[in-house]
């Protein structure tokens, strides 16, 4: 069947709507709202590393807003404790981390390196679209620059299919400057209600499940286990160790009949943290595929697992995840 027959333009089905906000924090911020016309529509955030901020399938949230919601990057500070980060954390279904630091606040040669770096902060450049017979591709370029200092670029590349609720996420790391630069990556990827509640499933095809901290290892044998809210809840976090060349990490609640997967290589992430964070409104999964533990850049440069980047050269990293309405076809990783 000839689809176009039927339709006066394609946003009737599918397509990107360009857009600026109005009003409090996210006053003019420049946002793309992407539909694929098989249920999949999300937002991306042009203005925070185009990232991607709402996202549901078949009118059903699937990811998590915190309590800041969208924010923009003018609002960021390090802070005096490193941990500024919090204060215009969106969360969303994804939010990139680093590229000088992930985890733990921490100071290198004098050069303080705050919560998850900055990059998630700093607006896209170039951002543009096109459509074709088989997909949406957006592409966008960040620029993370210091004149005497650290120069890296992320060339962002977001392809969504218009034959099944799939999106791949493509982000080249290139060194522009002239000196070797340590790099570390961690994508935040956030799962809230109502897809996250206590029926939630959670697999992870991990080999090893190590908690971070002693609050973490109280309830290692229910790592995977949802429960409800919790007033003033601990955080706990998880490294997913993995053995095999693909990790996969998939969330399904029978209640609303929606889930997801994410799939990505380990030769470029080794671990995924997992954030269970079951906290009244503070209540999030985070599935966040990483370079490196959340130690700093500091502790990591130490054990010599910082990885690096020649001048004029780069790094690929691929992020696939697959979007489902039935438990089978979930279970099964159609």
């Amino acid at each position: 069947m000839e689809q176009s027959k039927y339709y006066g333009h394609p946003s009737q089905l599918y397509g990107v709507t360009e857009y600026r906000l109005m009003g409090g924090k996210s006053d003019g911020m420049h946002m793309l709202h992407v539909k694929n016309g098989k249920g999949l529509e999300f937002t991306v955030s042009a203005d925070r590393c185009a990232d991607i901020s709402e996202l549901s399938l078949d009118g059903k949230n699937l990811s998590y807003t915190s309590v800041g919601g969208v924010t923009a990057p003018a609002y960021y500070t390090e802070g005096h404790d490193g941990f500024g980060f919090l204060k215009s954390f969106n969360c969303g279904f994804l939010t990139t981390c680093g590229l000088h630091n992930i985890g733990t606040p921490n100071v290198v040669d004098g050069t303080p390196y705050g919560l998850h770096g900055t990059i998630g902060n700093i607006p896209a450049e170039h951002v543009r679209w096109e459509i074709t017979d088989e997909a949406i591709i957006l592409k966008a370029e960040v620029h993370d620059e210091i004149i005497f200092g650290s120069k890296l670029a992320l060339i962002r590349t977001i392809t969504v299919s218009l034959n099944e609720n799939k999106l791949e996420i493509h982000d080249e790391i290139k060194n522009t400057g002239s000196k070797e630069e340590g790099i570390m990556c961690l994508y935040h990827m956030n799962i809230g209600y109502p897809l996250l509640s206590e029926s939630a499933l959670l697999a992870v095809n991990s080999d090893k499940v190590v908690p971070r901290d002693d609050r973490a290892a109280e309830d290692l044998d229910t790592w995977s286990q949802m429960i409800p809210p919790v007033p003033n809840f601990a955080e706990q976090c998880y490294y997913h160790i993995f053995e095999g060349n693909t990790g996969c990490a998939k969330v399904y609640n029978p209640e609303i009949n929606k889930g997801l997967q994410i799939t990505f290589d380990t030769e470029v992430f080794p671990q995924m943290t997992q954030w269970k964070m079951m906290g009244e409104r503070d209540y999030v999964l985070g599935l966040e595929p990483t370079t490196n533990t959340l130690e700093g850049r500091k502790t990591i440069e130490e054990q010599g697992k910082l990885k690096t980047v020649a001048p004029g050269s780069s790094r690929d990293i691929y992020i696939q995840v697959s979007f489902y309405d039935n438990q089978v076809d979930w279970e099964t990783g159609k």
